[in-house]
Formats: C-alpha cells, structure tokens, sequence
C-alpha cells in the first residue's frame, strides 16, 4: 500500500494544486487525515477517480510525511488502473446499479 502525490501543481484560487491519490480508499483517508485535510477536500466523484485536492504547502508536507511524488501521468496511470479493476469485479454490474456511492460520487462503469 501507498500514498502518492502527483506534479499536476494547477494555478487556483492563488495556490498550485496537486492531487494526493493512494491505493486504497482507506489509506488515503487516513494520510489526508494526517496533513489535516477534512473530508471535504476529497473527491470522490466516481470511486476510480478517488483522490484529494492539495495546495504546494501541503504537497510538500505530504512527501516529508512519505506520500511517494509522482508525475501526473502516473497518477492518472493509477487510477485508470483502478477503474479497469472495478469494472471486472465480479459485482461490477451490482454496483453500478446501485446509484449514487457513499460521499456523493456516482458508480459509472
């Protein structure tokens, strides 16, 4: 299991931001939870695509924590990885019905 912070560094709000992804959902709450991201800094628009927003400070804390960098095309790597994973489980179609996920995201196949 990891945490990974990617390059992606985009100009908003007066702040660079990046995206802080990890390999499971779990994981990546509990290590956003450790640079004092609430959860209403996550993004789980759909469950693939699971990840935090975070500014250059936080970027930074992030990799002096252990989050691994990365550059942005690995981080879309990994999560298109993930979404090939969740379209052949076994339930996929079951989830996909389901609707709406927990924390507002949808189950798009």
């Amino acid at each position: 299991m990891a945490v990974y912070v990617d390059d992606h560094r985009v100009p908003w709000r007066g702040d660079r931001w990046s995206h802080l992804v990890a390999d499971s959902t779990e994981e990546l709450h509990a290590f956003a939870a450790r640079l004092d991201r609430g959860r209403f800094h996550h993004q789980p628009r759909r469950p693939w695509k699971d990840h935090y927003d975070v500014p250059e400070a936080t970027r930074r804390q992030a990799i002096r924590l252990g989050a691994e960098p990365i550059p942005f095309a690995r981080a879309a790597q990994l999560l298109r990885a993930r979404r090939l994973a969740l379209r052949q489980a076994p339930d996929h179609g079951t989830r996909c019905a389901a609707g709406p996920a927990p924390g507002g995201g949808d189950r798009e196949g």
